[in-house]
């Protein structure tokens, strides 16, 4: 009988087929260390240190303390500030400025030199209580708001003739106070109204 030859066993790779690969050196540590075949991670920073930091940084650039307010700004602050019309501005100065004339007829002996003293800060608080689309008419209505008043402090004779006569006078010799007290007027609503434009301006202005 015919006996098969036994096939020795082959210990080289066969043909075809490719070695196989190396393992990354990231892979081997993580096997040789037992705790995975995953890459090793950085061990993550304490939540605690990051706020005290930021703490620490804030201490370092404390904010820049404000100024303190001058005395005269916290006054200004603390006086009412209405906004008039151009009709309630005329009506707040013919009535405040009749009601001094009043007064110093009545109090005072009709001085003219005190008529015309109270007469800037009435012109002052028009100017700054109108409202900035009224500004134009505070030069127009402090004039008018002297004249009115002074018919109670202006010397006169009797008569309708005689009480003119008398105010024309008295507006001829105190013509100070009412130029003086219209270019305060003036001056503040200037002010404002350049204050305006240029807000107006910086607003209309396009974002660089």
């Amino acid at each position: 009988m015919e006996q098969h030859r036994a096939r020795s066993p082959q210990h080289g790779p066969r043909r075809g087929t490719s070695p196989p690969t190396p393992l990354p050196s990231q892979a081997r540590r993580g096997g040789a260390g037992g705790g995975g075949g995953g890459p090793a991670q950085r061990p993550a920073r304490p939540a605690a240190a990051r706020p005290e930091r930021r703490f620490a940084g804030a201490a370092r650039h404390p904010a820049a303390a404000r100024r303190p307010v001058p005395p005269i700004v916290q006054a200004a602050r603390r006086m009412p500030n209405p906004r008039l019309t151009g009709l309630g501005c005329g009506l707040f100065c013919g009535a405040v400025m009749l009601t001094l004339g009043c007064l110093d007829a009545l109090l005072l002996g009709s001085s003219l030199i005190v008529y015309g003293v109270l007469f800037l800060p009435v012109c002052v608080l028009a100017a700054v209580w109108v409202r900035g689309v009224d500004l134009v008419t505070v030069p127009v209505v402090v004039p008018i708001a002297f004249a009115l008043g002074l018919v109670f402090v202006a010397e006169s004779e009797e008569g309708l003739s005689g009480r003119a006569v008398g105010l024309f006078t008295a507006l001829a010799t105190q013509a100070g106070w009412l130029y003086g007290g219209t270019l305060v007027a003036g001056s503040i609503v200037t002010v404002r109204k350049v204050r305006l434009m240029r807000r107006r301006v910086a607003r209309n202005r396009p974002p660089v």
